[in-house]
């Protein structure tokens, strides 16, 4: 196999063996230096700020290589450890960037997506300074082969809303820890739930402080929507990229190709607009609400593209006509799938609505 081929164009036919290659080309890029620009030196990187980070995005992409799925949680779990928990960063962040590890977000609930506040796994004082966590976490991306586990937890009241909630670092092989991976519509096991039955937490590894899980989170959502954003946009092009290549081959109707130029200026669009909260972000200024138009320009383009990929290429996707073998309809099938909750993860797109409707154009509230 070409060196091109192996690092670029390799299907997957599990989400299990995706990641393990992804860690592999992270050890690769980690040998190098290049994926420790924009950390600090104390958690394994060679300093810097966001905008190595976001060049190193855009370098990827030009290189056509795909970005290791390793960092998508990286990108929203490292900064709140940096920031809250130093100690717990410089122990465990140098293992993820040379894909010796990775984490899962555990913040989804049952009867809490969106709305965090409503989220009940408790956290109770266990006399030592420490908690005791019970409860149910699920959608945790990357869950089923995580090594830890960020969650969100209540250690107040009901009523506490998000003035009641604490972050926690967790191994997933800490007993009492039940990892269930949930198999999508692909077939393919990216996702899980998480069960905590009486597993107990030592304050060493609480980050922030108890009950102030909300900055933490907050502080972390900024980079959900901001670095994260910006990097999936990157791997939006690189897939434009690679479908302008089959247009070139085998052609495309004029319909499509206008649908193209459209997606096409999307991408760019939330791009510029990801682009501004990466600097801000390289500036340590809050971004704050503003966030939401990121996630929901992001979203949205990424689905589109998507969406267009599967129109022009849907004879190779369901058939593998003109050319392609099993392995690489699977693997489109599954980028395909997987897409459909572009708009719903990480929070929906008619909260990001809401959320610029009351915080940014300060809308009167709809009566009820």
């Amino acid at each position: 196999m070409e060196w091109s081929t192996q690092w670029r164009d390799t299907p997957h036919t599990s989400a299990e063996s995706a990641m393990a290659h992804g860690a592999t080309v992270l050890a690769r890029l980690h040998q190098a230096g290049w994926n420790r620009y924009g950390w600090p030196e104390h958690a394994g990187g060679l300093g810097g700020n966001e905008l190595h980070r976001a060049v190193y995005y855009e370098e990827l992409g030009h290189a056509m290589l795909p970005v290791p799925a390793q960092h998508w949680t990286l990108e929203t779990l490292g900064p709140a450890l940096i920031k809250f928990a130093p100690a717990l960063a410089s122990a465990y962040l140098p293992g993820y960037l040379r894909g010796a590890e990775w984490w899962g977000q555990c913040f989804s609930e049952p009867e809490a997506g969106s709305d965090l506040a409503a989220l009940r796994t408790r956290g109770t004082d266990d006399g030592r300074g420490g908690l005791i966590v019970n409860g149910q976490k699920i959608w945790t991306s990357q869950g089923p082969t995580a090594t830890r586990l960020l969650a969100l937890v209540r250690t107040g009241t009901t009523e506490s809303r998000h003035r009641g909630l604490t972050m926690v670092l967790v191994d997933a092989d800490t007993p009492g820890v039940t990892v269930r991976p949930i198999a999508l519509a692909s077939g393919r096991r990216e996702l899980a739930e998480v069960f905590f039955d009486h597993v107990r937490v030592p304050n060493t590894r609480i980050v922030g402080e108890i009950d102030g899980g909300w900055a933490v989170a907050m502080h972390l959502m900024q980079y959900e929507r901001g670095m994260y954003g910006y990097a999936v946009l990157t791997s939006a092009l690189t897939e434009l990229g690679r479908l302008r290549t089959h247009i070139s081959a085998y052609g495309a109707s004029p319909a499509q190709r206008e649908r193209f130029a459209r997606t096409y200026v999307a991408v760019l669009a939330a791009q510029a607009r990801t682009a501004d909260t990466v600097h801000k972000l390289a500036d340590a200024s809050v971004v704050g609400p503003g966030s939401s138009i990121d996630k929901l320009l992001f979203s949205k383009a990424e689905k589109a593209v998507h969406e267009l990929i599967f129109e022009i290429k849907h004879d190779f996707i369901v058939t593998g006509a003109p050319s392609g073998t099993p392995e690489e309809r699977n693997h489109a099938r599954a980028d395909w799938w997987y897409s459909r909750a572009a708009t719903i993860m990480g929070g929906t797109a008619e909260v990001q609505r809401g959320i610029i409707a009351d915080h940014i154009l300060q809308l009167p509230r709809e009566k009820r």
